[in-house]
């Protein structure tokens, strides 16, 4: 399989966990990618020019985390990132909220690299507040294991580490502080972790 990716995307390491966790890595090739650029071999994959795309191993192209993960998940018998019964709403509940975060502070990010001029406090502001009341509700519902939705967390975390660091999570939210901290020395955490 080949894994269309960038190192610093909270999607790809999502995916990357999620492959981890269920023993795929080794069977996953990955394509260093600029989704920005759009260039033909991405779009080939992903006609939204977005990562992380999957071609699996007949060919077939998937695209976007949740997608992908739910394949990777489809290929092992005996281990699943998706509980079954009530713990599968939980986690997919979880791993929603989490990508919302994610796409947040995608958007904040991709804000503040517009010139000074063009950018809106508003906009920023909004998507700050969807992250603070995603932290408020983890933090109230700390996850349980290693499913898809604290994979997801884990991300969502990581991500606002490197991209909004002042927001500084961590001191109003020690629940959440403690399970992240604890998550992170998973060696996949490690090795996944954005540079």
């Amino acid at each position: 399989m080949k894994l269309f990716y960038s190192p610093t995307s909270p999607f790809v390491r999502k995916v990357r966990l999620a492959a981890d966790a269920l023993g795929l890595t080794d069977r996953i090739e990955l394509v260093t990618t600029d989704a920005f650029a759009s260039k033909r071999e991405l779009l080939a994959v992903n006609p939204l020019s977005k990562i992380p795309a999957l071609v699996t191993d007949d060919g077939t192209a998937l695209f976007d985390s949740p997608v992908i993960c739910e394949y990777l998940d489809a290929q092992v018998d005996g281990i699943s990132l998706f509980p079954e019964g009530a713990g599968r709403w939980r986690a997919l509940r979880t791993q929603a909220l989490a990508d919302g975060m994610m796409d947040a502070t995608v958007l904040t990010r991709l804000e503040s690299l517009r010139p000074e001029a063009q950018r809106s406090e508003a906009f920023v502001a909004r998507q700050t507040a969807a992250v603070g009341r995603g932290l408020e509700l983890l933090d109230a519902e700390v996850p349980e294991g290693f499913d898809i939705g604290a994979i997801a967390v884990g991300c969502a975390l990581g991500y606002l580490d490197l991209r909004l660091a002042s927001l500084d999570w961590r001191a109003s939210h020690p629940a959440l502080a403690a399970w992240f901290a604890d998550v992170s020395e998973r060696p996949a955490m490690k090795t996944t972790a954005p540079a």
